[in-house]
């Protein structure tokens, strides 16, 4: 049961759509490293602690992870459908020449796909995972209007998509009197700050763009957990024969890899002074950012999300003082940038 005594909710973008603030993801967990009994305790723990957004993809794990967060969602009791915001992506489904991109054949195909692994008859938020460059803008904008007016979603959005494709598909969609996407959700961090506090600055003022991030501990990094250089087993760097793991496991061993762990540990001293876990407090410095919707975290057990849930709590720790000493030590605030704190 949905327990919303502890959270807050903020819509996403321009609709009358309300999520949590943090939402659980399923990248490289669901469907992989853990069971889908344990996955299901896992979203037992989130709804208890007032999270209603969860956040899927047709890549990740192949599908297994719809189909695992499908199961864990109904096999709660008391739980109505109005109750939880389910998002999935659609661009890698596969490796047939339709299987991937976004032609209205793989948008349609691919969504009907997601909604059968996780037994739904629609989903709240039907993301364009990354850009296509060889589908015509008005196509994708179609497509996923098409699966909207089906009933397919609800709402659609772009992930990872640069600020000039995320405007062609907003004026796209006005010119074609459509439904524009109303969220972005890309990665953001201490260590990846560009493209929300700079890039995307225009984007919200002009549209009230969403944006529902992921990646707020940069695969690990930012727990402290790889400060001795080592990779302790059952992290997820210890993954082998994944292809975005092995290219962050090679980067942590590459020189700007050691520059960056030296600027971690200095990071985790602030959060031990603040009495609070590395992982608390890069949520929270996420969630300090007003133009962020929800900050997508994940979590390989119960206990560890409700560790990076308390992360709401120790927000206020972040005072002015704390953010600039954070800022001087990261070194990599945009500039010129837009200033979110005085906003």
């Amino acid at each position: 049961m949905l327990n919303t005594e502890s959270m807050e909710y903020r819509y996403v973008g321009h609709s009358g759509l309300k999520v949590s603030i943090l939402s659980l993801g399923s990248w490289i967990t669901f469907g992989g490293q853990i069971s889908p009994e344990q996955t299901t305790e896992i979203v037992k723990t989130a709804l208890e602690k007032g999270i209603n957004h969860f956040d899927v993809a047709e890549s990740h794990a192949g599908g297994q992870a719809e189909v695992d967060l499908g199961l864990a969602l109904r096999s709660q009791k008391g739980l109505r459908r109005s109750d939880f915001v389910v998002s999935t992506k659609v661009f890698w489904g596969g490796k047939g020449p339709n299987d991937r991109g976004l032609s209205r054949k793989h948008v349609f195909e691919g969504t009907v796909a997601c909604l059968q692994r996780l037994q739904l008859d629609y989903v709240d938020i039907l993301y364009a995972q990354r850009p296509d460059p060889d589908t015509p803008m008005e196509e994708v904008v179609r497509a996923f209007n098409w699966c909207i007016d089906k009933g397919m979603a609800l709402y659609w959005g772009t992930s990872e998509w640069p600020a000039y494709l995320i405007t062609e598909a907003m004026n796209v969609a006005e010119r074609l009197h459509l439904i524009a996407p109303i969220t972005e959700s890309p990665q953001y961090n201490m260590l990846n700050r560009e493209r929300v506090e700079k890039e995307y600055c225009p984007l919200f003022k002009q549209y009230k763009l969403g944006i529902c991030t992921w990646s707020p501990l940069a695969s690990g990094l930012l727990t402290g957990k790889y400060n001795d250089g080592t990779i302790p087993p059952y992290t997820r760097f210890a993954i082998q024969d994944h292809p975005v793991i092995n290219r962050l496991r090679c980067g942590l061993f590459s020189e700007e890899g050691r520059r960056k762990l030296e600027k971690i540990k200095r990071v985790c001293q602030i959060a031990k002074t603040l009495h609070v876990t590395p992982a608390q407090l890069g949520i929270a410095w996420c969630l300090k950012n007003p133009n962020v919707t929800s900050v997508i975290i994940g979590a390989s057990t119960p206990a560890q999300a409700k560790e990076n849930i308390q992360a709401l709590n120790v927000r206020h720790l972040l005072t002015d003082d704390v953010m600039l000493e954070l800022d001087t030590l990261l070194a990599n605030k945009p500039d010129p940038v837009f200033d979110f704190r005085k906003s």
